[in-house]
């Protein structure tokens, strides 16, 4: 991955590049992670910027005055740190624009460039990064997941019945805020807040305390702007059903920490951070984050930093993958302890067919406009190159670039245009203005030939419907990131995936559905897609768990998610792209979501705070760091306890329900993992392992029995890796899957097997 511009002046550079640069920049406890990029501004040139200034955790805990003299004896000394560097604690008070004094333990504030780097020297520092900018990653959903039978009816068995619903769980979300208006947030039958809430409605117009439109349904709504660097439901008709969340008795909180994009990035470091530290005080059990950046070093991450003590604390942590697909390595949210999810179909979809007089026969494309062409006849068919606009050049053409098409040009016509760069609904492809579709690459291609062949073609677009049980399905959404994870590769990313692809979604009344400043219209729901749409769906399932199995821990909610999820779609078939080859675990994770399985999953692979820790010392970083990363410097507590192990772990070995393995040796060398699992049944069990080695590879599991006495009673096993000389792929990852069952059939323990033999011709990639 190469070095990305910061500001036109600093480089991110990626973990798994560090090795490279380690002469370059002091990364020994990886504070100041950025280095100078080639165009380096002259030395009187001062850039005064934002920056996050990462002090570790606080361990002085939720309630009474003590926590507010802790909050305050917190505050104080980051003014008195700061002050030091500054040389001023009035200069210190004035560029501090957030304190995190409740769980995280750090500030945000306006810094020059050699005062950031001054900073990151001190000693009670962990880290010093930009406030940086992150991207969105913007019904029929909870039948096609089993959930409820056609009419709305609950299935016999079903979690929902199990869980009550979520009744008492709070789940939060962090993004662009909310609609309190929209009929998703009637609190009809909700019971009272949790007793332990200690959340508020925030009203950006007025004081802090000033209440909106809150109920018993939705029981919180803040904003955080300060890092901010601006200075029966259906759509038009189509989708009918009822809208409904996946925990419907839930709590919902919201924390608005998105605003209008600067620079293709619409929430802040700063921001996030503070509202991370904000929902753990409040009482959240569920965190549902639809946002990511490019994945940076885990403590450069404000993602990462402020999900680990929300994780810390119990509360289960849903982020999206992202929307970069389908390139390899995309992925985003890759820390070990978030539940990071990839978007999917379901059987469900809006055809609008489009004909031409010479192609053959019509060809599907999707849309959700109501408007219809008139008359029933063929239009002339152009390219929008053929349209281009006087001031605009041929590739804005090429897109339908707003304002890059010749109104005169494109009237009465219908307009080809080419994805990409500017948003689908810009060339009007998803909440139509006007009648519209938009079809797949290979049918893309025959049109695009067709109107090569030709200077009189035409064709029509026909209105859509909505048609149900559509196969195959589920197949990967194309925007759905892929992995590898090119932070830790020994960590498999995405975990999941869920339904994604034109999501039925309660609405704002402040625009139109298609965003555009144009678009008059109003809905009470709109199609939405993006793994911002999958996010919500694993989160509601979470929040079912949580009130299934309150004393779960929030890996243990991951495993159960993880291990019962289903690789084959509605025709029996495996899982395939958007192109319609067959997919892997580095687009699906460990499969598609299954909730009534989740329920009951037989085994977890559990993982605590420990663990985690016990993960960044595998990956280099010293005891003090770890330390100041769970307790926290200056909070009157000291450092917690914790010590890296003289002889280090492996990234690989930490107690996760998939298996990756990046550096295979080709001589044959065995490479052993370690998991460890829980019985999480009712009673006495015994499980069987039976293995699908990926291609090329010897896998063996040892013990290949585990018997367990009790429920809760925990057993370890080794895995151990061959490549099979003659066999393998040299540089290539393979696909396997490790399944535990307990022979009657009630209990499936599956997980993805990741494996890549290093290419001996090759330089490995370094991996800090």
């Amino acid at each position: 991955m190469a070095l990305q511009l910061i500001n036109g002046n600093y480089s991110y550079v990626p973990v798994v590049e560090l090795a490279e640069v380690r002469n370059l920049i002091d990364t020994k406890d990886r504070k100041w992670a950025l280095v100078r990029s080639i165009a380096k501004q002259p030395d009187f040139v001062r850039s005064t910027e934002s920056y996050v200034v990462y002090l570790g955790g606080h361990s002085h805990g939720r309630a009474g005055a003590a926590l507010a003299s802790c909050r305050e004896r917190a505050r104080r000394s980051h003014y008195a740190l700061l002050g030091s560097v500054l040389r001023s604690e009035a200069r210190a008070r004035d560029a501090i624009f957030y304190s995190y004094t409740r769980y995280i333990n750090g500030f945000a504030a306006t810094l020059e460039e050699d005062e950031a780097a001054e900073v990151s020297r001190h000693p009670r520092v962990v880290s010093v990064f930009p406030n940086r900018g992150h991207p969105l990653h913007t019904t029929r959903s909870w039948e096609f997941l089993g959930m409820e039978e056609e009419g709305g009816r609950v299935r016999p068995g079903s979690i929902w019945a199990k869980a009550k619903f979520s009744e008492g769980v709070v789940i939060g979300n962090l993004d662009t805020g909310v609609w309190p208006e929209a009929g998703s947030f009637r609190d009809d039958g909700m019971g009272p807040a949790p007793a332990g809430w200690r959340g508020i409605c925030q009203d950006q117009q007025a004081s802090d305390d000033a209440q909106v439109r809150c109920n018993r349904k939705l029981i919180g709504a803040r904003f955080f702007n300060k890092g901010y660097l601006a200075t029966g439901a259906n759509l038009f008709g189509y989708g009918n059903g009822t809208a409904k969340g996946g925990a419907p008795r839930a709590h919902a909180a919201a924390y608005k920490v998105c605003w209008r994009p600067v620079n293709g990035s619409e929430c802040f470091d700063a921001d996030i951070i503070a509202a991370f530290d904000a929902a753990i005080h409040d009482g959240v059990h569920v965190l549902s984050v639809s946002l990511g950046g490019s994945p940076a070093d885990y403590f450069r991450d404000g993602v990462a930093i402020g999900l680990f003590h929300a994780a810390r604390h119990g509360v289960t942590v849903v982020c999206s993958v992202g929307n970069s697909g389908p390139a390899a390595g995309t992925v985003s949210n890759t820390a070990p302890w978030l539940l990071t999810v990839g978007a999917s179909t379901m059987d469900r979809e809006s055809p609008r067919t489009w004909s031409s007089t010479t192609t053959s026969g019509s060809k599907s494309g999707q849309n959700l406009s109501p408007t219809r062409l008139p008359g029933n006849k063929y239009y002339k068919l152009i390219s929008s190159e053929e349209a281009k606009g006087a001031n605009a050049t041929v590739t804005q053409a090429k897109l339908c670039i707003k304002g890059s098409l010749d109104k005169a040009k494109v009237k009465g016509k219908i307009v080809v245009c080419i994805r990409g760069k500017n948003a689908r609904v810009e060339k009007d492809a998803d909440a139509h203005v006007l009648p519209a579709t938009h079809i797949t690459y290979a049918d893309g291609v025959k049109l695009l030939a067709y109107l090569n062949s030709t200077r009189s073609a035409s064709g029509y677009i026909t209105v859509p419907y909505t048609a149900l049980d559509t196969k195959p399905a589920p197949f990967m959404a194309a925007f759905s990131s892929q992995g590898p994870n090119t932070v830790t590769p020994q960590i498999l990313k995405p975990d999941i995936t869920a339904p994604g692809v034109s999501i039925l979604a309660a609405f704002t009344g402040q625009a139109g559905p298609t965003g555009l400043a144009f678009d008059d219209r109003r809905v009470l729901f709109n199609a939405e897609s993006g793994t911002s749409m999958s996010c919500p769906h694993v989160a509601g399932i979470a929040g079912l768990l949580k009130a299934l199995h309150p004393d779960w821990s929030p890996a243990a909610i991951k495993s159960a998610i993880m291990t019962t999820a289903r690789v084959r779609d509605n025709m029996r078939k495996p899982m395939s792209n958007s192109s319609f080859l067959r997919a892997t675990p580095f687009g699906y994770g460990a499969g598609h979501v299954q909730p009534n399985r989740a329920a009951d999953p037989g085994l977890v692979y559990d993982a605590n705070a420990t663990d985690y820790l016990g993960f960044l010392c595998a990956l280099g970083y010293n005891s003090s760091v770890i330390a100041t990363f769970m307790a926290g410097a200056g909070d009157g507590h000291g450092h917690a306890a914790h010590a890296c192990p003289a002889r280090a772990p492996r990234p690989e070995d930490l107690n996760y329900p998939s298996v990756a393995v990046p550096h295979l040796s080709p001589t044959g060398a065995v490479h052993t993992v370690t998991r460890r699992v829980r019985n999480v049944g009712p009673g006495a069990a015994a499980y069987d392992a039976r293995v699908h080695a990926p291609r090329g590879l010897a896998v063996d599991v040892r013990p290949r029995r585990l018997e367990f006495a009790a429920a809760g009673e925990e057993k370890q096993f080794a895995v151990t890796f061959r490549a099979r000389e003659g066999f393998f792929l040299p540089g290539e990852y393979v696909f396997g899957r490790l399944v535990w069952s307990d022979g009657r059939g009630r209990h499936r323990v599956r997980s993805p097997l990741v494996v890549r033999v290093v290419d001996s011709k090759k330089k490995p990639i370094s991996i800090a």
